[in-house]
């Protein structure tokens, strides 16, 4: 108002002038950002890990040491959910990426309709998993469910099966969903890898005299290797750490048969108000995420392939 400077205006115009304090300034908002909703929840519950920390009865937190951690490992239920984890991703990452790979393939190629048939290949990723596990909870029913219906209407069983309340079926049953939902991403992926191969490469592989298999094997694996380990140990992590489509589609159940790590972990939190033994599983699985990626960019030494 009088003409003068503000102090704000005279801090921007300093940071101006030193590009080191003007960087500093910019970044500031998402550092603190990341700081807030990253860091310190990731602190906080490294912390509860060690407490005895109950929603119904938040007058006695304290630190029990290891206990939480020698709770988890003693349930049966965690044990459960380990075994249950392991096939879990293992299944439905084999069969996303191999289904994937060959929708990719043959999107790689030029047809009629191609365009349209992408959009109906992508279209789930941009789902939610809560939804989809909604979707296909409805398809699984065992009364009203669509699945049943075309299985009785083509005589393949003589009466209904209960996907998700059969202890048989359940976990299959959540794998085909998952399955289903993750083909889109290797699809996206290894398509867009695939549009990088050079024709050249074909070209001199067909006047060598090579077929499509061996194409495949020994031009295109090859050539989009650096992105399929990419995507192989992304995918890994986020199905291992995803519990939406098991929430969605059985909470867990029956009778616990479909708890992952993560599933369980809420469970522990939404209907035990746990938050203390909920920590200590979030522990255990970015304990076992660090040591599978460390494990797997050893064994894969992705690193020498330039993806990492």
């Amino acid at each position: 108002m009088n003409g003068r400077p503000s102090f704000l205006s005279k801090r921007l115009s300093a940071s101006r002038n030193s590009p080191g304090k003007f960087i500093a300034l910019s970044l500031l908002p998402a550092l603190l950002l990341v700081l807030t909703f990253t860091y310190y929840p990731f602190g906080r519950g490294i912390v509860m890990a060690f407490q005895n920390y109950t929603l119904f009865d938040l007058t006695n937190v304290h630190f029990i040491g290891f206990d939480n951690f020698k709770g988890i490992f003693s349930d049966p239920k965690f044990l459960g959910a380990l075994t249950n984890s392991a096939y879990w991703v293992f299944v439905s990452l084999f069969l996303q990426f191999a289904i994937g790979l060959a929708v990719a393939l043959m999107l790689n190629k030029k047809f009629r309709g191609r365009g349209l048939f992408q959009g109906f290949v992508f279209y789930p990723w941009a789902l939610s998993g809560f939804l989809i596990g909604l979707i296909w909870k409805w398809l699984f029913n065992s009364q009203i469910g669509v699945i049943n219906d075309l299985l009785l209407r083509v005589g393949l069983i003589d009466e209904r099966i209960g996907f998700l309340s059969d202890p048989n079926w359940a976990m299959i049953s959540v794998i085909i969903a998952n399955v289903w939902y993750g083909i889109a991403f290797f699809a996206i992926m290894l398509l867009a890898a695939l549009q990088s191969v050079p024709s050249e490469l074909y070209e001199a592989g067909s006047m060598d005299g090579a077929g499509g298999i061996r194409k495949l094997f020994n031009i295109t694996l090859p050539y989009i290797m650096p992105t399929v380990l990419t995507t192989t140990l992304l995918r890994a992590i986020w199905i291992f750490n995803d519990p939406a489509i098991i929430y969605g589609l059985t909470n867990g159940g029956p009778a616990g048969k479909t708890h992952i790590l993560s599933s369980l972990m809420l469970d522990r939190i939404m209907y035990g108000g746990d938050y203390g033994a909920a920590s200590a599983i979030g522990i255990v699985m970015i304990g076992m995420l660090l040591l599978y990626t460390i494990f797997y960019l050893t064994v894969t030494k992705a690193g020498k392939l330039g993806d990492f």
